[in-house]
């Protein structure tokens, strides 16, 4: 019952993701003048919230208002600032700052404990942020979508076979985990493989290698003028994050992320492209989770 209480909430914001991913309907909005598309964008962001809360009897005026305040800041964020490196850099510290501090799980209300609705929040943060990178500041040349063509699909599996070995030999000389298969029935681990593997190029993915391959690891190698340099910094970063995941610090997932984000970089760079390198982060997260977590 709970969770057909939330699915409005939850199919709300899958249907304002997916304008951003389908080119088309993109370009349509982004014929709207800036500051309409970022009002849109912060009324979009509360929409989810509003309804799950009222499904689940736990509306919160003062949880309204502060995630219409950090969504409008993110929206109008390019409308008001000017087109510099250091705004560019604030804008990324301020959706990771925001996305770390974990705040969407004291602002959405609770379901039920296998429905954690700070996903929700998730979700929306990074649609907003993604918006008001690709719409509004007009970013391009990242190849930004939800489906990969032949060629990004064969870079994507390309470089996850090639990081199989170095992440494999680094997990087991740190001690970080052991082989565990968590779904013995054929039927059972084909189906979580599946939704798992999508879950993660569509909603992680999508968002981390926007933010990491397509912005940071191209500013860096236009700051530094050297490809390697870039890569090499923003795999760094990109393992830096994973420091809070579990119990911070935790320095043994985040060496094994800053490897993998090196590979999710080469297939970046090899494809012009972040729809590659989203395939590479999918299969990793998923063997991961199926293997080893």
């Amino acid at each position: 019952e709970t969770a057909f209480a939330v699915l409005p909430a939850f199919l709300l914001e899958i249907s304002f993701f997916y304008p951003l991913g389908v080119e088309g309907l993109r370009t349509r909005l982004e014929k709207r003048k800036p500051w309409v598309l970022a009002l849109l964008l912060t009324v979009a962001a509360v929409v989810p919230y509003t309804t799950a809360a009222l499904l689940l009897h736990a509306f919160n005026w003062q949880s309204l208002g502060f995630l219409a305040a950090l969504a409008g800041i993110a929206a109008f964020w390019y409308v008001l600032l000017p087109e510099r490196p250091s705004v560019d850099i604030l804008f990324l510290i301020f959706i990771a700052v925001i996305y770390l501090l974990k705040l969407f799980a004291k602002i959405y209300p609770e379901a039920h404990p296998r429905i954690p609705m700070a996903i929700l929040g998730q979700l929306m943060w990074f649609r907003t942020g993604l918006f008001a990178m690709v719409s509004i500041h007009r970013t391009r040349d990242i190849g930004f979508g939800f489906w990969p063509t032949a060629r990004e699909w064969g870079i994507g599996l390309l470089y996850f076979a090639m990081e199989i070995l170095p992440i494999g030999v680094l997990a087991w000389a740190i001690g970080f985990t052991q082989l565990h298969v968590r779904y013995a029935e054929f039927t059972k681990f084909s189906l979580v493989a599946l939704g798992t593997f999508f879950g993660v190029l569509w909603v992680v993915a999508l968002g981390e290698e926007f933010f990491f391959r397509g912005l940071l690891q191209q500013w860096i190698t236009t700051w530094t003028r050297s490809p390697r340099i870039g890569l090499i910094i923003t795999s760094l970063l990109f393992g830096s994050v994973h420091l809070w995941y579990g119990q911070f610090p935790n320095w043994r997932f985040a060496s094994l992320a800053a490897v993998a984000g090196l590979f999710y970089g080469l297939a970046f760079r090899k494809a012009k492209s972040i729809r590659a390198s989203m395939v590479t982060h999918a299969l990793t997260v998923t063997t991961w989770r199926l293997f080893f977590s």
